[in-house]
């Protein structure tokens, strides 16, 4: 992302840096609100149950933003004594990803209806660019906390849909090998290997899907 403000695009940077963090912070909300309807409070206790950036926003996290166009926001605390179900872990994970849908599915529907109902503002270049980076950035942040390695959402998720004995194998090399295989993901967006590109590339692709207009 950094290479579109060295390029003098200073409103797309500053538009996409918004809407990255805002993102972000929705999606951890996300998480706090699940976990407090699965009985454990410590996430809001703290503080996070809310969108307020500032409360969710990690240094490092927004570093990998400008950087790479892509980074993290601080994990939701929880407590897994305080859980009411056994499914409390799976539905905390898919909490965050589920948020950032709902952001794309809501935006992307009123402005297709916006603009069936001939409303003016909803023809404009500004207003069109505004809604392709608001479901782009959202979709891509789903898919990328889906991926099962390192600490992303997915790999609370996946043992979920794993016999047993592979689920507990699956555990026992991530929690061993899937930090690394996270930054190495992380650390080819660096060098200028198209991941995140190509992770965009897919949520365009799935904006149709989630038009229902």
């Amino acid at each position: 992302m950094i290479s579109i403000l060295m390029g003098g695009n200073v409103a797309l940077f500053v538009g996409l840096l918004v809407v990255l963090i805002l993102s972000l912070s929705f999606h951890e909300f996300g998480h706090a609100y699940a976990a407090k309807r699965y009985g454990d409070r410590t996430a809001e206790m703290l503080g996070r149950l809310t969108v307020n950036p500032l409360k969710h926003i990690d240094p490092m996290g927004l570093l990998m933003v400008i950087m790479v166009g892509f980074g993290y926001a601080k994990p939701v605390p929880t407590d897994p004594r305080n859980f009411n179900s056994k499914w409390a872990t799976l539905g905390i994970a898919a909490a965050g990803p589920f948020m950032n849908l709902l952001i794309a599915f809501v935006v992307i529907n009123f402005y297709v209806l916006s603009q069936n109902m001939n409303l003016q503002f909803a023809f404009s270049e500004s207003m069109n660019i505004f809604v392709s980076i608001v479901v782009t950035v959202n979709l891509a942040l789903m898919l990328f906390n889906l991926i099962p390695i390192g600490p992303l959402d997915g790999h609370y998720i996946l043992p979920y849909f794993l016999p047993d004995k592979l689920a507990r194998v699956y555990n026992y090399y991530n929690d061993r090998y899937g930090m690394y295989a996270l930054l190495a993901l992380l650390l080819l967006g660096f060098v200028g290997v198209p991941v995140f590109s190509y992770v965009f590339s897919i949520s365009s692709s799935i904006i149709r899907y989630i038009t229902i207009f």
